[in-house]
């Protein structure tokens, strides 16, 4: 079980998170709609994981990773958006990034790699 902290500024899709993480036992222990907002949360909650959008207002999802990274240099990012080209992909994991899922996503590999990242240590 992980602590997670949800980066999405569509309530839709935190929810839908919540959801499938909470049906495997995973605690959701904070929700940000921007990277602003994620990047205070990921200081006061010290999640287990991050799910990273990469588009949201104020601060983006890439500049949120690189934030918590000057952090943190081991946080569990997972980014999960609906961008799915491969320049966005490989600035994700250049930023810090553990791994990314593209929506729409289904539960099986959403938690397929939650579980893969928290049994990985670098």
């Amino acid at each position: 079980m992980a602590k997670i902290l949800i980066a999405d500024d569509a309530k839709f899709m935190r929810i839908t998170l919540s959801t499938m993480l909470s049906k495997d036992n995973h605690e959701i222990i904070g929700e940000a709609v921007n990277g602003e907002e994620a990047i205070k949360l990921f200081k006061e909650l010290h999640p287990d994981i991050i799910t990273m959008d990469i588009t949201m207002p104020i601060v983006n999802g890439i500049d949120a990773i690189k934030e918590i990274i000057k952090l943190d240099e081991e946080a569990k990012i997972i980014v999960c958006s609906a961008i799915g080209q491969q320049k966005v992909v490989v600035e994700a994991i250049e930023a810090g990034a553990k791994d990314f899922i593209v929506k729409p996503f289904d539960e099986h590999s959403v938690l397929a790699t939650i579980n893969r990242i928290l049994n990985t240590t670098d």
